[in-house]
């Protein structure tokens, strides 16, 4: 484990602070099922919170660790924009075309900033 000396570039800020955004927004959800359980449906209620509050800590971890130089957190942030974009196609059209389009910029906004080669200069292991 090295401390580095120079800041992170501007693209990794951005795209680490949205992708912890991601993560609160997923917690958040998780929230919201857990308060909507209902007898009919607490199985399903209970798994989804569960899976949305892994998935969310998982991006916060990883916004948190992309910012302190762990290169591995790459890996599921750029999975999890790969997952969004999909998700984004699947709500173009009708009344969820607005959100679709937000999905898909902030997923992209996120993979630029992840893959622009400032960034990856910034995570890369000071060994090689």
């Amino acid at each position: 484990m090295s401390l580095r000396s120079a800041p992170n570039p501007a693209p990794l800020v951005v795209a680490a602070s949205l992708v912890a955004i991601e993560g609160l927004f997923l917690v958040g959800y998780a929230v919201l099922e857990l308060a909507s359980i209902s007898s009919d449906r607490a199985a399903v209620a209970l798994t989804t919170a569960v899976f949305f509050a892994a998935y969310g800590g998982l991006l916060l971890a990883a916004a948190w660790a992309i910012t302190h130089g762990r290169s591995w957190a790459r890996s599921p942030i750029v999975l999890a924009q790969l997952i969004q974009l999909g998700v984004a196609w699947s709500f173009r059209g009708g009344d969820t075309t607005v959100a679709a389009g937000a999905m898909a910029v902030v997923a992209v906004i996120v993979l630029v900033g992840l893959l622009l080669p400032s960034s990856i200069d910034a995570l890369a292991d000071s060994e090689d």
